[in-house]
């Protein structure tokens, strides 16, 4: 038998003092500068037996095996200077096709996961269509966007880090992905839920989701951001902060994708029938409203419902309470800086506030169909941020650069080969006649014999398109002369003054949920350094932000700088303060089935949420139909399955007892349900003897958002009020 590994511990070492320590050796606070070899493996750990590929043992170390050297090098040992940068054409140029290290950083990267998504696994997805309001014409001769233009569209909405196993809820980053099947070919809008990306250049891709992804040793945690991984590469990287700052605030647990919003992230160059260009951030305003879970609620339904996003989606649909989105952009001159009120356009970690730049609505998104089979169309879509058409053209935004070689090079690895178009899913609704030929799964059966041009053979088929024919033509730029670099812009330095302008925004419950975010992400941290480095960063955010969380994790306070970024709030960040429709909300009616009074209360309420668009599910201690001679009244739902997680609000008809005889008792299922309601927020209804329970679920009566009433409908009209701001919010604690 070969010996152990070298790694296997010594069963006389001492343990460590707790389990769970991420590396071999505690981390410093500052970034490490020395040049050393890597760590050795922890003692708890050893690699596999070295035999040779027919079972046979070789004695051989397996040392030699893991990574070596001190330096960070090419696959084939170059040594590297710099891994943070793409090679430009100046700070602000265009990357260069000659960037072998950002080629084989990005194509190793991208076929790290065979065959599921290496990013947004997890997804789910719906068929639509989308309406343009004509209003886009003096900026982009986009012929989808014309008035009345019906377009099919195919959406997709994921979570970034977990798996295709994973729950739905987790705090993460969304994807929001549209396909348009466009008459001159197949647009995809291919964006995220929070406008602004943890980094500036693509080249660090692989790095932040490395850092987001399960250890490597031990493959967790899941679908999540909480361990020290993810924490120590943002606080090292400091312009991840203001995308961390987003994913901490309620954005990061939207209450359902029907109820979020959506960003092309980028800038994009759009040209007009004149050839006039026209700088824009795109935007996708849900009709509904921005809403999020409370904490509680996500953890709540990780364990009860892992489908609940993808649940909610498709059940509304089905009940034809389509979802709606309105897609805008802000508009921007095409000058040479590409800046907007010194905010630089082409820096993917900036927004520009909606006050100095306002959202022009330009068409209009609706849902209207699942899909028949996942994997062949949510599992098999392929999106790309190349796929363009004419009118809408690529700025130099570095991150956006490596995304036009990252998407078509990951689909050609998860799809099995370079015809990943041609699945139904993923077909353009344009006329193709492209010369590309053969490779793995081609479906389509090619006439002619001269795929090339120019030819005579097929007649001189197909030919060359020009402006009048509606051809793709990139806008035509002047490239300075200029040194290539592997540098970014001076404007890009600035880490701290958008994440500042977020944080100033919100109101103060929001602030609360990003301080308990952070406690409770930090706090699942192993190593003090990383903890520390990051309250480190927090200073330079807001000195109350740092001094909560530092207080969370009980850890001193470091000391803030001299001077924080001067920035104005920009109210439109909150998700607070408005009122929405009340479309597809789900109401639970809470009955015990026996007092007639009571029921008739239970008919009316639920016909008056049918009427309003809304979802009105009865709850009762069995399932079947109550007061079956008369009126039939259905339960969908029963003490036993019922949670507080699925409901908007929760209406009593009652105080149902308990299932033990002559108790006099509530049900304790009904007492968590309304326990749970309350806290989270949502607005409580009651009428005919109620009140009980109310009380021994602890619930003020004279709560806000507790409404009682002899009359039903009085109870309704006071709800669907509440329902319009989604919750109560008055009974969160705001300290911040």
């Amino acid at each position: 038998m070969p010996e152990p590994s070298r790694a296997a511990a010594d069963p006389g070492d001492p343990p460590a003092e707790i389990p769970g320590r991420p590396a071999a050796q505690p981390p410093s606070l500052a970034e490490p500068t020395e040049v050393r070899e890597p760590l050795p493996p922890k003692p708890d750990q050893r690699g596999p037996e070295t035999v040779s590929p027919t079972g046979r043992a070789t004695d051989t170390d397996p040392e030699p095996a893991s990574q070596g050297g001190g330096y960070l090098t090419t696959a084939q040992g170059a040594r590297l200077p710099d891994t943070d940068h793409s090679l430009k054409a100046g700070p602000r140029g265009p990357i260069l096709l000659q960037d072998h290290h950002l080629r084989e950083k990005i194509t190793h990267f991208d076929h790290e996961r065979i065959p599921e998504r290496v990013v947004h696994a997890r997804g789910a997805a719906a068929h639509g269509v989308f309406k343009g309001y004509g209003t886009a014409g003096h900026i982009t001769k986009a012929a989808f966007l014309g008035k009345d233009v019906s377009t099919p569209v195919f959406v997709r909405f994921s979570t970034v880090l977990g798996s295709r196993g994973s729950a739905d809820t987790v705090r993460d980053t969304r994807g929001f992905a549209t396909k348009f099947y466009t008459t001159e070919g197949t647009f995809d809008l291919v964006g995220n839920n929070i406008p602004v990306f943890f980094i500036q250049d693509a080249i660090k891709f692989p790095d932040v989701i490395h850092a987001g992804k399960p250890h490597p040793d031990r493959e967790i945690p899941q679908a999540q951001s909480a361990h020290d991984t993810f924490w120590d590469f943002v606080g090292l990287h400091t312009e991840a902060t203001h995308h961390t700052l987003w994913n901490m605030s309620d954005r990061g647990i939207p209450r359902s994708y029907r109820m979020m919003e959506g960003f092309g992230i980028h800038t994009f160059r759009l040209v007009n029938d004149r050839d006039e260009t026209t700088l824009v951030k795109f935007h996708w305003k849900p009709r509904l409203g921005v809403h999020s879970m409370v904490w509680e609620e996500a953890q709540l339904t990780g364990g009860i419902d892992p489908d609940f996003h993808r649940r909610d989606l498709a059940d509304a649909i089905e009940a034809g309470a389509y979802p709606q989105w309105e897609l805008g952009v802000q508009i921007f001159s095409d000058t040479e800086e590409q800046l907007f009120e010194d905010i630089d356009l082409l820096d993917p970690t900036n927004i520009v506030p909606e006050e100095l730049a306002p959202v022009h609505p330009i068409g209009l998104l609706t849902l209207n169909a699942n899909p028949v089979n996942y994997f062949a169309e949510t599992e098999q879509v392929a999106f790309h941020p190349g796929h363009l058409v004419p009118g809408i053209d690529i700025t130099d935004d570095p991150l956006l650069a490596g995304r036009l070689f990252s998407y078509l090079d990951t689909q050609i690895s998860r799809l099995g080969g370079p015809n990943f178009a041609q699945l139904p899913i993923n077909r353009t609704h344009a006329p193709v006649n492209d010369m590309l030929r053969d490779g793995m799964h081609q479906t389509a059966v090619h006439r002619g014999v001269a795929p090339y041009r120019p030819n005579s053979l097929d007649g001189g088929c197909p030919f060359l398109a020009g402006a009048g024919e509606r051809a793709y033509i990139e806008v035509p730029r002047e490239v300075p002369a200029c040194r290539t670099v592997r540098q970014a812009a001076a404007s890009f330095g600035d880490h701290f003054s958008q994440p500042r302008r977020f944080w100033l925004s919100m109101t103060p419950v929001e602030r609360e949920h990003i301080i308990a975010a952070y406690t409770f992400e930090l706090g699942k941290c192993y190593e003090q350094a990383v903890k520390e480095r990051m309250l480190g960063v927090l200073a330079r955010i807001d000195p109350v932000l740092c001094e909560r969380v530092a207080a969370g994790l009980g850890l001193p306070v470091p000391t803030p700088p001299a001077e924080l970024p001067a920035v104005q709030a920009s109210p439109a960040l909150s998700q607070l303060g408005k009122e929405w429709p009340l479309d597809g909300r789900v109401i639970g009616i809470v009955t015990d089935g026996t007092d007639g009074r009571a029921l008739e209360g239970v008919r009316t309420v639920r016909q008056a949420a049918l009427t309003a668009g809304l979802v009105p599910l009865v709850i009762a201690a069995t399932g079947g139909v109550l007061d079956a001679e008369n009126d039939p009244v259905t339960v969908q739902r029963t003490f036993a399955t019922a949670r507080s997680v699925e409901f908007d609000a929760v209406l009593l008809a009652g105080a149902p007892a308990g299932a033990e005889p002559a108790s006099d008792d509530v049900d304790p299922r009904v007492l968590l349900l309304i326990a749970e309601a309350y806290r989270h927020g949502k607005p409580i209804g009651a009428w005919a003897g109620a009140n009980p329970a109310l009380d021994a679920a602890g619930v003020p009566a004279t709560a806000p958002g507790v409404v009682h009433a002899a009359s039903p409908l009085a109870v309704w009209d006071e709800i669907t009020r509440l329902l319009a701001g989604h919750r109560v919010w008055e009974r969160f604690p705001a300290s911040a």
